[in-house]
């Protein structure tokens, strides 16, 4: 079957548009699974992705479609995972296809991430297939979502295909359509070996299997390869399809997508968007687009039981295997004892982290406040990056912190709006421009600070819009802001666990409220415990926790106060002495109370 009859395409849509469904129908409909192996959302194989109902790796099929013109047509669908996160790996697959097939729900219509995915697809050039799904809902309206079609994405509206995945209405259509609209992949002249590897997974017997989309030459198993970021030299050993199970194959054809399993010993070797080309007779220059991935979001994970350590290292390595943007390294705190600071792609990301730590290696963690990457310009002109609040340098030597910025787009029905706004100022964000995309609802693209929408501003949206509202950022740089190290000080001493970085005009409210939940967590000693937040060394907001004290008087009974008075005395010396000495240790309940809060 020669490259005429291969289509490469994704499908591309908002979260719960029905894309995993619909691919389940296109495996059906060509005959790619068999009754016995059917399942709902197929190609998610994680527990997580799952009961989630969102797409977290991507994972290539190959289908064969008999089409209506009498040829049989070879199909490669990537899926592609929807969240923002993971925006760099859509972009990876979306080089290696041709068309896209566009879902949007029919009751829902255009959303945050419809718009922002489509910008990627045209950014390819690739041809978009608009799909307006769930047609058989009674609230399905049809003609307001084409109009969006035309005013929102610019696409002709009579291209649309109506369908309904779960039933099946409309599943040949789409087929026929990517066979009829989507080109054909066109080699490149040379004839040298040239694939793009979209994303790699490790497999525990034969080490990384690397997703790749072949543009021009041939792969066969045994052939010398080199992967032209790092230039490291391979042997492979197995190239394949998948169908949805991997399948072995003599050889990959320029136009074909499949896998290849060579000598490489962990994910990390292997860069995804990287250029894979033959040894000896090497392509001169690299397929465009590679970008080293880096993480935005840091977070510190922690054991509960510090006996845990080592499990939860090994928990990390393997979790890292699969997941090449994740990195970890060891760090220690006063508070928590040993742990590992953890870098991701974002919010999702982390959360995922997170779960699969808890879910598949069984691990009690902890993990602290999150925060984001600041660029700070020192006074000697040199710049540097900080993580983690306590590697800040001193006052003294900063000239600026620059913070990351991400641009953000909140699609709301037009009631909302203005608590939207009053949201976006409360978060420092500039909202830069405001359109209507029909007479429900409105879209707003605002600039905020990362660490202002880390935390509760998705749940925010929702709780403010019932469920209506939806967001979608991308990265915009950086920018100088007014930003300070917020202390907390117990009995005069710092505690690096609830050290962060801050704005200036929110770290006093941030301050009192941490000071307040403290109070609460710390156990009484026998002397006064002053809980303080500092920015420098300028005390903003304080907590007592009042002594424990013991009735020293109560065997006195009548008779001359000079007696009791002397007792007293006696017990403030002795108290006098303890607070020199004392010291106050913070149970470890306490941080993960405080922590919660945030």
């Amino acid at each position: 079957m020669g490259g005429r009859f291969t289509r490469n395409f994704c499908i591309i849509a908002h979260i719960d548009h029905g894309k995993t469904t619909l691919s389940d129908r296109l495996l059906e409909m060509t005959g790619t699974i068999e009754e016995r192996d059917k399942q709902d959302q197929l190609l998610d194989s994680m527990d997580l992705e799952r009961e989630r109902g969102i797409t977290i790796k991507a994972h290539p099929v190959t289908m064969k479609y008999g089409a209506k013109d009498g040829h049989t047509y070879r199909l490669n669908l990537l899926d592609t995972p929807g969240h923002v996160d993971f925006a760099y790996e859509v972009s990876r697959s979306l080089a290696a296809c041709e068309g896209a097939v566009l879902v949007v729900d029919a009751a829902q219509g255009v959303e945050a991430q419809t718009v922002a995915n489509v910008h990627l697809a045209m950014k390819q050039n690739l041809t978009i297939i608009p799909v307006i799904n769930k047609v058989d809902l009674p609230n399905a309206d049809v003609a307001t979502v084409k109009k969006q079609l035309e005013d929102v994405l610019t696409i002709s509206a009579d291209e649309a295909i109506l369908a309904s995945a779960k039933t099946g209405r409309g599943v040949e259509d789409i087929l026929e359509a990517i066979v009829h609209r989507v080109p054909a992949p066109q080699p490149m002249a040379d004839g040298k070996l040239r694939a793009l590897v979209f994303d790699s997974i490790f497999d525990i017997y034969r080490g990384v299997v690397a997703y790749a989309r072949i543009f021009s030459g041939n792969l066969v198993a045994g052939q010398g390869v080199k992967l032209m970021r790092t230039s490291n030299h391979y042997e492979i050993k197995e190239v394949g399809i998948f169908t949805p199970k991997p399948l072995a194959q003599p050889d990959l054809e320029a136009g074909h997508v499949g896998y290849f399993i060579a000598n490489i010993k962990s994910t990390t070797e292997i860069k995804i968007g990287d250029t894979l080309t033959d040894q000896r007779n090497s392509a001169l220059e690299p397929l465009p687009g590679f970008q080293e991935i880096h993480p935005m979001v840091f977070s510190g994970i922690y054991p509960i039981n510090t006996a845990d350590f080592e499990h939860l290292k090994s928990a990390l390595g393997k979790l890292q295997i699969n997941d090449s943007a994740f990195v970890y390294q060891a760090e220690s705190s006063v508070a928590l004892g040993y742990g590992f600071r953890c870098g991701f792609l974002g919010l999702l990301h982390m959360e995922i982290v997170q779960e699969r730590l808890r879910r598949e290696f069984d691990m009690d963690i902890i993990a602290t406040y999150p925060s984001v990457v600041y660029h700070v310009l020192k006074t000697n002109g040199t710049l540097v990056e900080v993580d983690n609040p306590s590697f800040l340098p001193d006052p003294s030597l900063i000239e600026e912190i620059q913070e990351p910025v991400v641009k953000c787009f909140v699609m709301c029905p037009n009631e909302n709006i203005g608590d939207m706004m009053q949201l976006m100022m409360e978060k420092r964000g500039e909202v830069e421009h405001t359109e209507s995309l029909d007479t429900r609802r409105v879209m707003l693209t605002a600039v905020m600070p990362l660490n202002e929408i880390l935390v509760d501003f998705n749940d925010k949206i929702k709780s403010l819009t019932h469920g209506y509202g939806s967001m979608d950022y991308e990265q915009n740089g950086y920018r100088a802001a007014d930003l300070v190290k917020l202390d907390l000080l117990v009995n005069g001493e710092p505690v690096d666990a609830f050290s962060s970085i801050v704005h200036r005009d929110k770290a006093e409210g941030r301050g009192r409220i941490l000071a307040a939940k403290l109070k609460e967590v710390i156990p009484q000693q026998l002397f006064q415990v002053a809980i303080q937040a500092a920015i420098g060394g300028k005390i903003i907001a304080r907590e007592n926790v009042t002594a424990l004290r013991k009735n020293v008087t109560a065997k006195c009974y009548g008779g001359d106060i000079t007696r009791k008075r002397k007792l007293l005395e006696k017990q403030k010396e002795g108290k006098k002495r303890m607070k020199a000495i004392g010291r106050v240790n913070i149970p470890q309940e306490a941080f993960i109370e405080v922590l919660k809060t945030n």
